[in-house]
């Protein structure tokens, strides 16, 4: 019996001949300070809401999930302006959605 199609590469193959390829865009945070070391900020911001979705079984409607989403991204955005979480909660709480600069 013959084998078909090509032999498969090991994860490790893989992942060099990647590195190898993007050398210049993987390294390129060590050259530019402006270049942020990982670029998965998407991922790690849709994270949190698929542990809280595994720890509940789910949103029970799409409206909670769209709520728990909107103050998420409010609670990163302030944390990305330097605002604390807790002050963040606070401002908006009392109708202040963003920090008054000065």
């Amino acid at each position: 019996m013959a084998n078909r199609g090509r032999v498969a590469k090991s994860d490790a193959h893989n992942l060099w001949e990647r590195l190898k390829e993007y050398e210049s865009a993987v390294l390129l945070f060590a050259q530019d300070p402006n270049v942020p070391f990982t670029n998965n900020r998407a991922e790690r911001d849709l994270r949190m809401s698929k542990v809280k979705q595994k720890v509940c079984g789910c949103f029970r409607k799409a409206e909670f999930a769209q709520a728990y989403c909107r103050i998420s991204s409010y609670l990163q955005t302030m944390a990305n302006q330097g605002h604390n979480p807790l002050v963040a909660i606070q401002m908006a709480l009392s109708g202040q959605l963003y920090a008054e600069t000065g």
